[in-house]
């Protein structure tokens, strides 16, 4: 478990940022970065990161002042950073009211997971066409991690540690599908999913089905080295649609330890 936990924090380390070929004298030439918007930036991805680990549930206030004094930057940063989270629809800015944490109904909940794992099972799909020796490597090494992962007695982190490497996981097939568009796509359906397992209020979302996940992953895993795309494409869309029912058999039990307590 210590190895585990050792891998899950270099992977929180790690900040990859994305560059375009160019010239020094094209770098030269391009104008300076207001410092409002590289603060907005910041803020923005720090109060993203918290919104999708969970820190707060559907519906929550969010103000600037407790964004201010949290990150140390003045309002007109943290005004962009929610502005931006809105339009990713994480966030609902009310006029006249204030911020709050995005709550979306059953129906549109249960609408994104199908149309997500349609959209993750197609990408599945191209990658068992389009794998390698080494994207295999690369998934059975991050897969041998949330099997350690299971076997972990501190639920809060094996539900956070989980996300992360479960975002791991799901990184390595979108490279070996070699679309980039594609990815990016992926990569806010994912945000999304993120968010709307955890502010759902449930305590350490998902730990109560990590062994179902893992298996899920094996049968994908199995899938992609086959190179069986019909049944990658079966396996991960399965595997996304499943999320909703854990999550809601996760609230039904919270409910009941709730209202006995």
């Amino acid at each position: 478990m210590r190895a585990v936990m050792s891998d899950y924090a270099s992977t929180m380390a790690g900040d990859p940022t994305h560059s375009s070929p160019g010239s020094l004298d094209d770098v030269s030439m391009m104008p300076a970065v207001d410092p409002y918007l590289r603060r907005g930036t910041a803020a923005y991805r720090q109060i993203k990161e918290q919104l999708l680990d969970g820190r707060w549930t559907a519906g929550d206030r969010l103000s600037v002042e407790m964004f201010k004094s949290a990150l140390g930057v003045s309002k007109q940063p943290i005004m962009e950073a929610l502005r931006r989270l809105s339009a990713d629809g994480l966030v609902e800015i009310v006029p006249q009211v204030g911020c709050r944490v995005a709550s979306y109904g059953p129906q549109d909940v249960g609408d994104f997971f199908t149309l997500f794992g349609a959209f993750e099972g197609a990408i599945t799909a191209v990658a068992a066409e389009r794998r390698t020796a080494a994207d295999l490597l690369a998934l059975d090494e991050v897969h041998a991690r949330i099997g350690d992962l299971c076997s972990a007695q501190d639920t809060g982190a094996r539900a956070h540690a989980y996300r992360v490497f479960n975002r791991e996981f799901h990184g390595v097939i979108h490279r070996m599908a070699r679309s980039d568009m594609v990815e990016e796509m992926s990569l806010r359906m994912w945000d999304l999913s993120d968010f709307l397992i955890n502010t759902a209020g449930i305590p350490q979302p998902l730990s109560s089905a990590l062994d179902d996940r893992h298996a899920d992953h094996e049968q994908i895993r199995v899938a992609l080295a086959s190179g069986d795309a019909a049944g990658a494409r079966a396996a991960m869309e399965r595997h996304i649609v499943g999320t909703l029912a854990v999550i809601q058999s996760e609230a039904d039990t919270e409910a009941v330890r709730a209202a006995g307590s």
